[in-house]
């Protein structure tokens, strides 16, 4: 199979086929380092990469399976997403627990130190199933058990909560103390560490993903430090559900608009949540617009929706890197000086994105309370 190289001044250097985040090479002199080169002369103490269900299901050039990762890229690899039926976390689809479980689990056999975790949530989840388990501590049980039993078949090590978000979404607010308390009773009172000692096994660990906006947060981060590591969702601070163009994933404020990385991690250290346990969420796509002038095309243009869908994601507002790499080749490009991360517009489409250097600007020490903690949000991109 070719290997497709890429124009110089793209994301990326050179992607071998498949075209995913995960398969990305710095093979070629010619080009800028790809993300990989950027991510492997790291010491990461914990790189998070998530993998989606959906990813097989894409284009054949752009299908991505389980088995198509680097299992070296990341230290930990969570699978998204699990589902849940009477209260209890089952596979989404026949096609996960029979081909993807067991192919995402394999990736461990090539690298002894990985570990892997199961995800249930996600945006389309929503929150009537998520209310219902959390309503009663039976229910809760319910739940803790038959994740346990899930986990432990299928050879996960441990389990994400991606539940988008307690106390909003049509979910009560007193979701937001009993979502704590199902932390609390999952790892310490009934659970993990109780199945750890009876079986003579690793305990099983537990993450969850949080916002980064400070009116989705819940009120107290104190339950956060039972967690292993915390995925601050530092993306999505704009979106083509918006009337003027924004940045995905800006780094820094500016006064007219303080949702950012680094405004949502010193948020979330505020609050007392241990610094070494909270991952900056880095996207692994763009998000778009249509200008309503091809004239105006800055930050806080006047938009009118998303751009056209991309050729593989086929999904309106976002684009995958390698879609972007696509659209920069006739793009103008400019920087957010004050935001540190990037844009670029054709006509009337805009997408604001990270490159290398926005990463690199992302994990300089001397923003990171604790170094090299990231969390990507598709490996698959």
């Amino acid at each position: 199979m070719e290997v497709v190289v890429l124009q110089p001044g793209c994301i990326f250097g050179v992607f071998k086929p498949g075209f995913h985040f995960g398969s990305i090479k710095s093979e070629s002199p010619r080009e800028e380092p790809g993300y990989q080169y950027l991510l492997l002369s790291i010491h990461w103490l914990r790189l998070v990469c998530y993998f989606t269900n959906w990813a097989p299901g894409r284009p054949e050039s752009a299908s991505t399976f389980p088995r198509d990762l680097d299992p070296f890229l990341c230290t930990h690899l969570i699978f998204a997403f699990a589902s849940m039926s009477n209260n209890q976390i089952v596979p989404e689809t026949l096609q996960d627990e029979k081909i993807l479980y067991p192919q995402f689990n394999k990736l461990k056999e090539r690298n002894r130190e990985l570990k892997t975790l199961l995800s249930i949530g996600g945006w389309n989840f929503g929150t009537l199933r998520f209310t219902s388990m959390l309503h009663t501590f039976g229910n809760r049980e319910k739940f803790i058990n038959s994740a346990i039993s899930l986990l432990r078949t299928h050879n996960f090590d441990g389990l994400d909560l991606f539940f988008l978000y307690p106390g909003l979404r049509n979910s009560p607010t007193h979701d937001r103390w009993k979502f704590l308390i199902l932390i609390e009773v999952s790892l310490v009172w009934n659970a993990f560490q109780k199945e750890a000692l009876l079986t003579h096994r690793p305990r099983l660990l537990l993450s969850a993903a949080v916002s980064a906006q400070p009116l989705h947060l819940l009120f107290c981060a104190l339950s956060f430090r039972l967690l292993d590591f915390i995925n601050v969702l530092s993306y999505d601070f704009h979106g083509s559900w918006e009337k003027f163009t924004g940045h995905n994933s800006p780094l820094y404020s500016f006064p007219e608009d303080p949702k950012s990385s680094a405004y949502a991690m010193n948020y979330w250290r505020n609050l007392g949540a241990p610094s070494e346990k909270l991952m900056m969420g880095f996207p692994t796509y763009g998000r778009t617009f249509r200008l309503l002038e091809p004239s105006d095309n800055g930050l806080q243009a006047v938009a009118t929706g998303p751009a056209s869908p991309g050729t593989y994601t086929k999904q309106a507002g976002i684009l995958a890197y390698y879609e972007i790499c696509s659209f920069l080749e006739k793009a103008r490009k400019d920087w957010i000086g004050y935001q540190h991360v990037p844009y670029a517009y054709k006509g009337k489409e805009w997408v604001g994105y990270d490159d290398i250097r926005s990463f690199q600007e992302k994990v300089r020490p001397d923003f990171f309370l604790a170094p090299g903690v990231i969390s990507l949000t598709d490996v698959t991109y």
